[in-house]
């Protein structure tokens, strides 16, 4: 039906996997202690991305501090909605460089597959917004207005303040947030929820100071031992979350034990953890993780009892639960279950809101045919067991705006992980559902 779209997306791939390649060149890193000044011109290449697209009002939205976001526009065409199309060009610090069988900085395309940090989450939405803008000469049939941010992974902190600042410049008919991925490799998805995150930072203190474990050990606990036995109160002993007043709840969609194994990377014979179906547990029911614990290092040990420790909890919450009330459920549980009068002081506290999309409205419907063509096989509809706290500040903000979340990364793309990679069938896909989509839209 849209075969002009088609050829556009397949003679232009050779051109916007090029783009990738070189938005993976940039080392890009929202993380502190990097090099702001990476991030930043990673902005100004993306300006002549835009540039180079047919976007007009390039610029970008800078608050006066933190990362600046990417701006664009392309005005609608009379009586056709705008557009505004998401994604973030940070990324992720590559972690310890040995643990690549690449270069994160370096793509390399392997058996249809470029490597590199960012290259799925989230550079690949970059250029699928562009691509698919592209698609149609730069000309698309509706309004669109670039808007890719340089701090999700950090936390996203000044994007409230560039939503203040540049309100009158934003403002959307639909938001497309382009940080989305596919359900697997050539199978897209339509997400219907999002889970919100509440995590601390948090000290555990036992004595004073460090004294020789063999003068003192047995008399007074270290607190590594106390702190394992409070990490390990999180939970119940089938693994499931264990903060009390927390809210919990069965889904209806769909996800099999063996494919949520299989995403996990879980090795042979681990059992799995918590009750209710593998969907619930990932999209509709809290999960807790412990992500790090500072501990002197069992190279350098000596014989004495740790003083103080520290840890960093993140929970998942799911839709339905107020993160307010989610972090202090959290703070009470760890300061009441703290063993043998050990102190617990929290010393960084992060919150997100959970969020609900619609996936029935005009614009949901447009995509579903959009990915019915482009990848031949209807959207599975899913909930995400991950988070993008800002997705609920964009509902705030602009409440009569739908709001969709697509993308091209799949569940082995290793986002997050050494060896992240990005499908460059699933981009090609992706962006020829989004250029009919935008079709369709126009149309409705």
């Amino acid at each position: 039906m849209h075969e002009d779209l088609r050829a556009a997306v397949a003679a232009d791939m050779p051109r916007l996997q090029g783009t990738l390649a070189d938005l993976v060149r940039h080392p890009s890193v929202s993380a502190p202690g990097y090099d702001p000044s990476d991030v930043r011109e990673t902005a100004n290449h993306i300006v002549g991305l835009l540039d180079q697209a047919g976007f007009s009002n390039t610029q970008l939205l800078d608050p006066g501090f933190g990362n600046p976001v990417v701006f664009g526009e392309i005005p609608a065409p009379e009586g056709a909605p705008t557009l505004l199309l998401y994604a973030h060009y940070d990324v992720q610090p590559p972690g310890p460089k040995e643990e690549w069988d690449t270069d994160p900085f370096e793509p390399e395309v392997i058996d249809g597959r470029l490597y590199g940090r960012g290259a799925a989450d989230n550079k690949a939405g970059v250029v699928m917004h562009l691509g698919a803008v592209g698609a149609h000469k730069g000309r698309p049939p509706v309004g669109v207005k670039a808007f890719f941010e340089g701090e999700e992974e950090a936390g996203s902190g000044n994007l409230e303040a560039i939503l203040d600042k540049y309100a009158d410049l934003i403002a959307p008919d639909v938001i497309v947030i382009g940080d989305g991925g596919v359900f697997a490799v050539g199978v897209p998805e339509l997400v219907a929820s999002l889970r919100g995150l509440a995590a601390v930072k948090l000290e555990l203190t036992a004595l004073e100071g460090a004294v020789h474990s063999g003068q003192s050990g047995g008399v007074v606990p270290d607190a590594l031992i106390a702190l394992s036995r409070l990490l390990a109160s999180l939970h119940d002993d089938d693994g499931n979350v264990a903060v009390k007043g927390l809210f919990s709840a069965e889904t209806d969609l769909e996800m099999s034990e063996e494919q949520a194994r299989r995403e996990a990377r879980a090795t042979e014979g681990l059992a799995t953890f918590g009750t209710g179906t593998a969907a619930s547990r990932l999209w509709t029911k809290p999960a807790i993780a412990v992500v790090a614990i500072d501990a002197p290092p069992t190279d350098h040990a000596i014989n004495q009892l740790v003083p103080s420790a520290r840890a960093k909890v993140s929970m998942r919450i799911p839709p339905g639960q107020d993160a307010d009330e989610a972090l202090e459920l959290l703070k009470t549980h760890l300061v009441e279950h703290a063993p043998w009068g050990t102190k617990v002081s929290f010393l960084r506290e992060e919150k997100g809101d959970a969020a609900v999309l619609d996936t029935e409205n005009s614009v949901a419907t447009a995509w579903n045919e959009a990915f019915l063509e482009a990848f031949g096989i209807e959207a599975k509809k899913i909930g995400a067991g991950g988070s993008i706290p800002f997705i609920s500040t964009f509902s705030e903000r602009y409440p009569d705006a739908p709001i969709l979340m697509v993308g091209c990364g799949d569940p082995t793309s290793n986002i997050h992980a050494p060896n992240e990679s990005q499908d460059l069938s699933d981009v090609e896909k992706a962006t020829l559902s989004e250029a009919i989509a935008f079709r369709l839209l126009a149309n409705h």
